[in-house]
């Protein structure tokens, strides 16, 4: 009787452990849940007010009391932006700028991954060093070197020029980021190819890049989305009559005050061709985020 108490006292007493660990465990979700719905409301909001503002009378978007929820849906404001300082000019350049720039980047940093990773040459840490300081210089800081040496080459007010511009600091992180999904990739898988009778070429092209496609594209679409956002080096560079899609927002803004409304109207026009974009490639650049954080 006295071990059949004990052993009724012991299932008990591990019925209550798992039952305070299963509370535990949903506080702890719970917990988790509620930080991961403030992140997602601090993060949404800017984007909920910009399509709030974009969509509601010119009047009410200047009311010093403003309405978290519409008051009223119009699209005058769309029509204001498409007709203000020529919309799909700049908008036209900033695709061209912004598909050059992802173009060659990402095939000049594909070749520079690949050597960083794949070959051992003298300087090779001195590189990665490098390229490492270099995305630490402040982008504010090189604007007038920048400036001179376009000037010299003829390039002032070009967007060949702008293109060049951005690929100094898309570049660096383009040639990081590579080279952690190559480092990811064993390299048995080429000498296998190469032993079947590959070249190293086409060991690469049929064994290596198909599994390098995801990272490939995620950083495709950063780099597509800081030269889509840059500001400052477009509005220094580029005079009126070859601004950009963001510069092309500041007309807005006159000697007579702010057009918030249509400004959030332009805004979201600009902002769909980075939304489209990424819904085409969602998946990919999914497994591109997470294929480079193993090791390298």
């Amino acid at each position: 009787m006295a071990t059949a108490g004990r052993g009724s006292e012991k299932v008990a007493g591990d019925s209550g452990r798992r039952s305070q660990g299963r509370s535990k465990h949903r506080k702890s979700k719970a917990g988790w849940n509620l930080l991961g719905l403030l992140v997602f409301v601090t993060a949404g909001f800017p984007v909920y007010w910009m399509l709030n503002t974009a969509f509601k009378p010119a009047k009410d978007a200047i009311d010093p009391d403003p309405s978290l929820l519409p008051t009223g849906i119009t699209f005058s404001n769309f029509d204001r932006a498409l007709h203000i300082a020529d919309f799909w000019g700049p908008v036209g350049r900033s695709l061209i700028v912004s598909v050059s720039v992802v173009a060659i980047g990402v095939v000049i940093g594909l070749l520079a991954a690949l050597a960083i990773s794949r070959f051992a040459f003298r300087g090779r840490k001195i590189v990665i060093v490098g390229i490492l300081a270099v995305q630490m210089v402040p982008l504010v800081a090189m604007i007038i070197p920048v400036f001179l040496l376009l000037n010299d080459l003829g390039q002032y007010d070009r967007l060949s020029g702008l293109v060049l511009t951005y690929l100094t600091f898309i570049l660096p992180f383009t040639v990081w980021t590579l080279r952690g999904f190559i480092v990811n990739i064993p390299k048995e898988l080429e000498e296998a190819a190469m032993v079947d009778g590959c070249s190293r070429t086409t060991a690469f092209i049929r064994v290596v890049f198909p599994l390098l496609a995801p990272g490939m594209v995620a950083t495709s679409v950063y780099g597509f989305i800081q030269a889509w956002n840059e500001y400052l080096y477009a509005l220094m560079l580029l005079s009126q009559e070859n601004q950009t899609a963001t510069v092309w927002l500041g007309n807005f803004t006159t000697k007579h005050g702010t057009e918030y409304a249509p400004m959030m109207a332009g805004s979201t026009l600009m902002a769909v061709p980075i939304v489209v974009l990424f819904l085409l490639v969602q998946r990919k650049m999914a497994a591109g985020l997470t294929a480079g954080a193993v090791k390298g």
